[in-house]
Order: structure tokens, then sequence, then C-alpha cells
């Protein structure tokens, strides 16, 4: 492991192309996953902003370059400055980010993602929330932040939440992967576009020069299909996921899991017990109550709590398992964390309870201030 964290600026990590009219922003780093860093996230704020108050512009697509969208923020990055004592650079970072997805969420131009290829992490959050997502038969989704030690954030505990039934548990307990098809159907997508056929699609959205969302929807469909889901797939077993994943507490799932694959050894099962089993157990517990109280609260709410258990994750208030997590799996990759707790019944409601609390022994902390976006109360409405 490198023991200094290098500085260097990368050139053309994004892109920003297009006509007058519609404007594109490509994310350019696709030998390293897409993966965003500060200076991506600050550059897209930059442009975003000017593209929404320039009355020319009359839509915004974001895509990937390669055959990927976005694997997720720079965790090793974030890892580095935090083990050299600037962990204010992570907080930093996520503030940023938090506030890029908050102004997308709330754009006054349609924002279309065309998200090919992986999308994961920080990818979600920038094409979760936009008015049009558009997936295709590469699209692989996956929120798998209790692997590392963390939990599902950049809005996911409000996207999640408002999947059917406890589908967004699951999602967020197990970390388990979804292909277009299946976010299609449960709707994390809006449409289902065939690979070969986004280029043909990009030129139509160009050619409309329209702003009204009808019109641009009417031109997807144009391309659009309808798949099928798998037979195995875990969405065409929602019953069974309600039934567990409804559970109170994240021992209680487990146990129903392990209850329910005693009468049917489907793969599926198997694995979210493998997962739960294997993932940090304060990650576990911090991903559930979040994804449950973002059920009744608005994005605005989840973003703010979000950024809140971010700072005391990053400042390892209760455990270091985030880091940790980073360290296992992304930077040495022995892929054998030592989480801390190392049981799920050694996680206390009182430390779960710490990282949902405001950081009261830095007088320099403040919650998340996110920019005035009122007059977007249209734009707001739930989208999934």
């Amino acid at each position: 492991m490198s023991p200094l964290f290098s500085y260097r600026k990368e050139l053309n990590q994004v892109l920003f192309e297009g006509d007058s009219i519609s404007r594109k922003v490509i994310l350019n780093r696709p030998e390293k996953l897409n993966i965003l860093n500060y200076e991506m996230v600050s550059q897209m704020l930059k442009n975003l902003k000017a593209f929404e108050n320039d009355s020319a512009v009359r839509l915004v697509i974001l895509k990937g370059n390669g055959n990927i969208f976005c694997a997720g923020g720079d965790i090793v990055s974030n890892f580095l400055c935090v083990t050299q004592g600037h962990w204010s650079y992570g907080e930093k970072f996520y503030e940023k980010q938090l506030i890029l997805d908050y102004i997308l969420a709330t754009y006054r131009k349609p924002l279309i993602s065309l998200v090919d290829g992986i999308v994961m992490g920080g990818g979600a959050g920038l094409s979760m929330h936009g008015r049009f997502r558009i997936v295709t038969e590469n699209t692989v989704f996956a929120m798998p932040e209790t692997l590392i030690g963390h939990f599902p954030d950049l809005g996911a505990s409000h996207f999640l939440s408002r999947l059917p039934g406890h589908f967004g548990e699951y999602l967020g307990l197990t970390g388990a992967r979804l292909d277009g098809a299946e976010m299609l159907a449960c709707g994390l997508a809006t449409h289902f576009v065939l690979s070969k056929d986004l280029l043909a699609l990009e030129n139509a959205l160009q050619a409309l020069g329209s702003s009204d969302t009808a019109t641009i929807s009417e031109a997807i469909n144009n391309f659009g299909q309808k798949p099928t889901i798998k037979d195995d797939s875990a969405y065409g077993r929602l019953e069974v996921i309600n039934k567990c994943f409804s559970k109170e507490t994240v021992e209680e799932v487990l146990l129903s899991l392990e209850h329910e694959v005693e009468n049917r050894r489907e793969k599926w099962i198997l694995v979210a017990i493998k997962s739960i089993k294997s993932v940090s157990p304060i990650g576990l517990k911090i991903a559930l109550r979040s994804i449950r109280e973002g059920r009744t609260q608005n994005l605005k709410q989840c973003l703010v709590r979000e950024y809140t258990i971010c700072c005391n994750v990053v400042r390892a208030t209760v455990s270091n398992d985030a880091l940790e997590g980073a360290r296992a799996m992304m930077v040495d990759k022995d892929k054998k964390p030592q989480w801390e707790p190392s049981r799920l019944e050694l996680v206390s409601k009182d430390m779960v309870d710490r990282c949902f609390t405001g950081i009261d022994d830095d007088d320099d902390w403040q919650f998340l201030q996110l920019p005035d976006r009122s007059s977007m109360a249209e734009v707001l409405k739930p989208k999934l």
C-alpha cells in the first residue's frame, strides 16, 4: 500500500459535449470503471448548474464512456486520506456528492441517464434520482456498501425504500445484483433499450430540441423493449422477500431466511444468507434502519441523515469497519476483513443510535446544508 496519497490531477475525467440545445455529461475514466473522484464531482456541479441556467439548453444526457456507467466513488483515495489523518477530505467529498445528487434530483431540465454496464454506489446516486433512467441488457446494478463496512448511501435510503414491498431491504442488506430487466420490473429504471440502439437514441433525443417530458418519453419509447425477467430472479420471489425482509431486526431477517431455505434451497436465498453472514454487522444494522427511516422521509431528509451517518462512519465513532472493509476489499485485497463488532448480537442499539447522531465533539461540524431548491417541488415528486 502506498504510504502517500497523490493529488495528481487527471485530465478530461468528465467530458461535456453536445450542442447548445442538448448537452452530454460523459464520465471518462473507463480504465478505472468511471469511478467518481472529487474533481469529477466538482466539474459536474459547475457545468450542470451552467446548463440549468442556460435558457437554450433543453435536455441533458448523462452517460459513461466504455462498457460501464459508474462503479461508485473513489474509496481508495478516501481510505488513504483518512489513514493519513485527513478524514475531513472524505467528509467534504461526500458532501459534494450529496449536493450533486440533490441537484440532479431537482433538475429543471429533463435529465436522461443512459445506464449501460455497471452502476453501483455513487453511480446509482448519479442516475437513480433523474426522471429518465434507461438501462440495457448489459446493465448490472448493486448497492454493495455493507461489503466494505459501509451502508447504502447517496440517496439509497430514498430510492430503495420506495421499491415494491421490502425489495429495497433485500438489495441494501445483501448487495444483490440486478440486471436491466429486473431494474425495469422493480421500478429502478424507467425504460429498457438495447445497447446497440443507444447511439441512435442519443441522436434522436438531440434532434428533438424539446424539453417536454411527454415528447422525450415518446422518443425513448420508440426504442424501448419489454424484457422478461429470468425464471430464477429474486424479484420473482417477492412474496418470500417480503416475508423475510419485513422482520424488525437483521437477526430476525437472517433467521427467517434460514428457515425458508429448509423448504426451498433456491440459489438467491443461499447467496443472501452467505452475504449477510460475511459483511459488516454494524453496516447491516445501519443499512436496515436507514432504509426503514427513508420510507417516511423525502429525499432531502434522507440525504441529510445519510451525511450524518457517513461522518460518524468516517470518524469511526463506534466502529472502524469502513476503513477495515476498504483495506481488505479495495487496498490490500486480502478479502479477509476483521469486523468489529464481529457478530450481529454484539451490535447494540446504542451503537447504531450514535451513528445517526450529529458530531458533538467538533465545534466546526454541522449538519448537511443542501441548496435551496424549493421552486422544484414538482420535480421532487417520487419517480419510482
